[in-house]
């Protein structure tokens, strides 16, 4: 049973302080740990696709084996119960259990960062302390957005303060406006960032200049940014961007492993040329065909990928043909 928000406020600090990260000694293009990060949160980060059974119940199975084959591929970490883990389609049960089945599949090495947004800051709170328990390192929390009308910069300042007070976990602001129709305002991301258990941002909006002032306005708070999609991974490493929480990671994780490495290493041409092939089957698997495509093409390149949960509903064979041809073309099939 999650602690109650009184409980675990003052026992914050302490509880953050077992999940921090030893800083890497990578050199790096991007922000470095150095003395006043708590944790270390450079490199990719594939936001788990959650498989389902032809019955659509959660396959642990397939899960401990797409996370078997992750373990090879150099990621920072990885990020489940995000957008992409078809977290609103899962029961609170589903959402702990998975958790614990990525906790122990992992290397101790690797990060693990879990999807604890809420509609209110109550429930937000409760999940977080919970995803904690079942061996979260960073908690992702999504802006709430059912009542977007009332969502000020005030209103959400106001709970993620809430939430960070009460956290465990270090937290990474989640901003997502295809999904929630909300755009974590800039001025919000200036004034979080100066929380002491805030300790980053996903920024899934793809406004490069937006991503480039609040990495510029955040460079003396212990603050990084990761892009939230591999269509603009380059551009953001070159800004300052720390890492990418990036769909395509599922599907062609060495390869986006690979451009992060050649932008730390300054090796510019190849990373473009790199970033070229990437940005048409990264539409493909998120904005034209988004988690139904992000499945059938898992299944290509070895996992699983398996059904959605309805009411997303597969690829018709059109579709299908349509995604194959965008991988072929770029040269991945």
């Amino acid at each position: 049973m999650a602690l109650s928000t009184r409980l675990i406020s003052p026992l914050r600090p302490a509880l953050a302080a077992l999940h921090r990260a030893a800083p890497g000694q990578r050199q790096g293009l991007s922000t470095a740990p150095g003395p006043g990060h708590t944790i270390d949160l450079r490199g990719i980060f594939p936001p788990l696709a959650t498989p389902f059974s032809p019955m659509q119940e959660v396959d642990y199975a397939q899960l401990e084996g797409n996370l078997h084959r992750y373990t090879s591929i150099p990621f920072r970490g990885l990020v489940v119960l995000g957008s992409n883990g078809e977290y609103p389609y899962l029961t609170p049960r589903e959402r702990l259990d998975v958790v614990s089945c990525v906790r122990r599949a992992l290397p101790k090495d690797r990060l693990l960062v879990a999807g604890s947004g809420c509609e209110s800051t109550q429930a937000t709170i409760e999940l977080t302390v919970s995803m904690a328990e079942a061996g979260a390192d960073v908690a992702l929390v999504v802006t709430p957005c059912y009542y977007r009308g009332a969502m000020t910069s005030a209103a959400l300042v106001q709970h993620y303060t809430e939430v960070a007070d009460a956290s465990p976990l270090p937290v990474v602001l989640y901003s997502v406006p295809a999904n929630t129709g909300l755009d974590l305002p800039l001025e919000a991301v200036l004034t979080l960032a100066q929380h002491p258990n805030i300790v980053g941002i996903k920024d899934s909006g793809g406004d490069i200049t937006r991503m480039g002032l609040m990495i510029h306005k955040t460079q003396r708070e212990d603050f990084q940014v990761l892009a939230g999609s591999a269509g603009f991974l380059l551009g953001s490493y070159a800004l300052g961007a720390s890492g990418g929480v990036c769909a395509l990671a599922n599907v062609l994780g060495a390869q986006l492993c690979q451009l992060d490495s050649l932008c730390r290493e300054g090796r510019w041409k190849e990373a473009r040329d790199l970033q070229h092939r990437l940005i048409e089957p990264n539409t493909a698997v998120t904005r034209r065909f988004g988690i139904p495509g992000l499945k059938k093409a898992m299944e290509w390149f070895g996992y699983y990928g398996g059904p959605c949960r309805a009411p997303l509903a597969p690829l018709s064979s059109p579709q299908v043909e349509e995604l194959k041809s965008t991988f072929s073309a770029n040269g991945w099939l």
